[in-house]
C-alpha cells in the first residue's frame, strides 16, 4: 500500500514537472519569436529609409530642435521658425533627389510617392505670405499648425523620427 502511494505521488510530481518545463519552453519560444519580430521590423524600417544626399538625419533632428526653440521666441520667432521649417523640408526633398526647380515643384513631385505630403501645402503658402507680404501678421496658432505640418511631412518622407 505504501509503495502504491509513493509511486502515485512520484508520477504526479513528474507530470507537474514536465508541464512546468513545457510552459517554460513555450514562454522562451514566445520571447524568441517576439525578439526576432522586433529585429526584423527595425531592419525593414531602416532599409525603407531613403538615402539622403548631403543631409543627415542627425542634422535634420538638430535643425528641427533649433526651429522649435526659435518658435518659442514670440511672433517674430514663430515667423522665422516657419520660414526655417519650410527651408528644412525643401533641403530634405533636395537631398532625396526630388526633381523640381522650386519647393512647390518638388512638393508636387513628392506627392506621387507620398500622397499625404499634400497636407503641407497650407504651411508652405503661409511661408510664402510671410516672405512676400511684409504686412502679413501670423498668429501663434497658425505658426504651431504650420510647424506641426512641416514636422509631419519630414516624418512622412522618413527623414525624421
Amino acid at each position: 500500500m505504501f509503495q502504491l502511494l509513493f509511486e502515485t505521488n512520484t508520477a504526479l510530481t513528474e507530470q507537474t514537472g514536465s508541464s512546468t518545463n513545457a510552459l517554460w519552453l513555450v514562454g522562451v519560444a514566445f520571447v524568441l519569436v517576439l525578439l526576432v519580430f522586433v529585429v526584423f521590423h527595425r531592419l525593414l524600417r531602416a532599409l525603407r529609409r531613403p538615402d539622403l544626399h548631403g543631409l543627415t538625419r542627425e542634422r535634420v533632428r538638430t535643425l528641427w530642435k533649433e526651429i522649435e526653440e526659435t518658435a518659442d521666441n514670440g511672433l517674430i520667432g514663430a515667423k522665422l521658425a516657419v520660414i526655417e521649417a519650410d527651408k528644412l523640408l525643401d533641403n530634405a526633398l533636395k537631398s532625396l533627389m526630388m526633381p523640381g526647380e522650386t519647393m512647390g515643384e518638388r512638393l508636387k513631385t513628392a506627392g506621387y510617392k507620398y500622397p499625404q505630403i499634400g497636407r503641407v501645402w497650407g504651411a508652405h503658402r503661409l511661408r510664402n505670405q510671410l516672405v512676400h507680404d511684409t504686412t502679413f501678421e501670423i498668429s501663434s496658432r497658425q505658426a504651431k499648425e504650420a510647424l506641426h505640418d512641416f514636422r509631419e511631412a519630414l516624418r512622412l518622407i522618413n527623414v525624421m523620427d
